[in-house]
Order: structure tokens, then C-alpha cells, then sequence
């Protein structure tokens, strides 16, 4: 299962004449063994345009998101993956002169229709943003915040679940004795633990993560990797990256984006090992990008 481009985007190669060798990818990465087509999908995006205002962003974008299995968007500043993974939880409608065409298809409905209850889907797509975003409020209320919106819970099970998200968020030990203290007083990478707390505790199906690594250290950049691996045997998970190495640990199938196309798609395996597009090996082996 490989994905073609819709149309040649420009070459961009540099003068380097040394090319890095291609990155180890992690023994258990299970793209490479699966019958893709047998897998069932959460998301499956058909004919994906979108605007800024008169500006073209995306182009006729295709993918299939699988349950249960990561998929890394990759690609150059600039080409497109924040835009794509932000209509799946369509919150460009928070911009004015914003749109997608197309199909995005979830549950058997298409998410962007003008049906769409968007504060169901964004329970249903959380979201992990670049930089740690805890609200201006507690621990507890960071987390609780989702849980209040959309559901009705006595103190007790509001306590219960909250637990539970910071449990499964790998942050609890840290927090428990300070959940009455502020969010935003935790270190970079208990913020961004706690905000996927927050995005988890209101029992989503798929969790977008935009760069969650970028703004903080090598060692919470670890624990929040193996919170990944941990978590997508709950959700489906979709995670945009500059970090190669990063794509290669954590994700079971590749995306590469640029200029707006998605070039080339499939297992992780393939895509760093053998890739079918000349444009995906000199991303991915660092001659241009």
C-alpha cells in the first residue's frame, strides 16, 4: 500500500553532497506486516481542499487513518500538516475566510457538513497543541474542564475521572499532591502530559498531536513518546513532526506532505526504508527540508 502524488510540486534538492543514512526504524512498527486495506479506518479523507481566504493550502488530499495505530504527517515548514489535521476537528471554523472541500469521513458521516455538532467532534478529536496550553486554573479544573462540558457527573465520579486521565496520562505521581495548585506551575513536560490529560478525559476516538515535542526537553520528549506508544491501544492517534527519529519510534504509517500535496503514504517501514518518490528520500535523508 503506497500513496501516489496528485501532481509533480517543484523539486527542492541542495547542493550536499554527503546524505545521512537512512534512520533505524523501531522492530515493532507494524505497518509493514498488516494487510492495510483489512484494517479498519477512523478517519478516511477523499478529495481534501482547503483556503485561506483566495490562498490554496491543500490540493486533492487522500488518506486513509487506521484505528489504533499512529500516523506521522512529515514534512517541510510550510507544506501543510497542520492545516490538514486541523480539519479533522474543524477548528479553522474559529477563523474567518477559512474553508475545506471535500470529504472527511468519520463514524459514516462527513465532518464537514454543515450538520456537524462541532462541540461533539472536538470531544470526540482532541488535540495536543506545539506548545503546552494549560488553562489559567487548577490541576483538577485543567482536566475537569472537558469532563463539565459534555457530561453530567456527581463530585465523586467528576474525582474519578479525573484520576483516571492523569493516570493514563503517565502524570498522576506528579501531580496528585498538587492538584489544587496551578497548571500552568507545572514544568514544560507535566504541562503537556497534563494537557493531554485534559484532552483524553473526555474519552475521545482519535488525538491529534501538532508538534507536542517541539517546546520542551529531551527527557519529557521521551515520556511523552512512550505515552504515545502506550495510548494508541485506546485511540487512534495522528502526531505532525519535524523529528524524524520521532516518526520513526513512535508511528506505524507515514504521511509525506509538500506544498500542500500528500506525495507519498504508507507504512513507516517503507517510507524511511525504501521509499517510492526521489522527493520522500531527500526529505527524509535531509537534502532539503
Amino acid at each position: 500500500m503506497v500513496g501516489t502524488k496528485v501532481e509533480e510540486p517543484t523539486q527542492m534538492t541542495s547542493e550536499a553532497t554527503v546524505v545521512p543514512p537512512r534512520l533505524e526504524v523501531a522492530e515493532d512498527r507494524r505497518g509493514g506486516d498488516e494487510d492495510f486495506d483489512s484494517l479498519p479506518s477512523q478517519i478516511s479523507v477523499r478529495g481534501l481542499d482547503f483556503f485561506y481566504g483566495k490562498e490554496q493550502a491543500l490540493f486533492s488530499n487522500d488518506i486513509e487513518i487506521k484505528q489504533n495505530r499512529v500516523t506521522a504527517v512529515i514534512g517541510p515548514s510550510g507544506c501543510g500538516k497542520s492545516t490538514h489535521i486541523r480539519t479533522y476537528n474543524r477548528i479553522f471554523n474559529l477563523y474567518r475566510d477559512q474553508r475545506a472541500k471535500g470529504e472527511i469521513m468519520m463514524d459514516g458521516e462527513n465532518i464537514l457538513s454543515s450538520q456537524t455538532d462541532l462541540l461533539d467532534l472536538r470531544r470526540r478529536v482532541g488535540m495536543i497543541f506545539q506548545k503546552p496550553s494549560p488553562f489559567p486554573m487548577t490541576v483538577f479544573d485543567n482536566v475537569a474542564y472537558g469532563l463539565r462540558q459534555h457530561y453530567k457527573l456527581s463530585r465523586s465520579e467528576l474525582s474519578d475521572r479525573v484520576e483516571h486521565a492523569l493516570k493514563r496520562s503517565a502524570i498522576w505521581d506528579e501531580v496528585k499532591n498538587k492538584l489544587s495548585e496551578p497548571g500552568n506551575a507545572l514544568s514544560g513536560g507535566q504541562q503537556q502530559r497534563l494537557c493531554i490529560a485534559r484532552a483524553i478525559a473526555a474519552e475521545p476516538e482519535v488525538l491529534l498531536m501538532d508538534e507536542p515535542c517541539s517546546a520542551i526537553d529531551p527527557v519529557a520528549t521521551a515520556k511523552i513518546e512512550e505515552l504515545v506508544l502506550d495510548l494508541k491501544s485506546r485511540y487512534t492517534i495522528v502526531l505532525v513532526t519535524h523529528n524524524m527519529q520521532q516518526a520513526a519510534r513512535v508511528s506505524d504509517y507515514t504521511a509525506f506532505f509538500f506544498q500542500g500535496y500528500i506525495v507519498e503514504f504508507g507504512p513507516t517501514t517503507q517510507i524511511f526504508s525504501n521509499p517510492a518518490q526521489k522527493q520522500t528520500e531527500e526529505y527524509i535523508t535531509g537534502r532539503f527540508g
